[in-house]
């Protein structure tokens, strides 16, 4: 891939991860599609907007697991979207929080750091 390369393909195994334990898959999905689609990656920034409203809604609830998810997909979204190469990139350090923003979520989610790490190209 161009850009993004190993990161946004490492995010397409770990959004695949979390789609099967997370109720609301719905953006998950978005996003794992945009990662199979390197043309499209320049929607992660819409992508973005909507799952930072879902992401204050939740922690205005106080839902820890779904703030956990959304944060995830927040920096996915901005990772996505930074491999683009299109114009206002998000801050360029998203990349570096994929992975503890993964193990948040998978610790609220009940599963071992083996089920992120093992996910992660180095």
């Amino acid at each position: 891939m161009n850009r993004g390369g190993r990161t946004v393909q490492d995010v397409g195994s770990l959004l695949d991860l979390f789609a099967k334990h997370c109720a609301d898959a719905a953006t998950l999905g978005e996003l794992r599609h945009l990662v199979d689609d390197p043309e499209s990656w320049g929607l992660a920034h819409q992508l973005f907007r909507r799952i930072r409203g879902k992401s204050l809604s939740a922690q205005s609830r106080g839902e820890l697991l779904a703030v956990a998810q959304y944060r995830f997909e927040e920096v996915v979204a901005k990772t996505i979207y930074n491999s683009s190469g299109h114009a206002a990139p998000f801050d360029p350090d998203s990349p570096y929080w994929v992975v503890p923003t993964a193990l948040a979520l998978a610790r609220q989610l009940g599963l071992p750091d083996s089920e992120v790490t093992s996910h992660i190209s180095i």
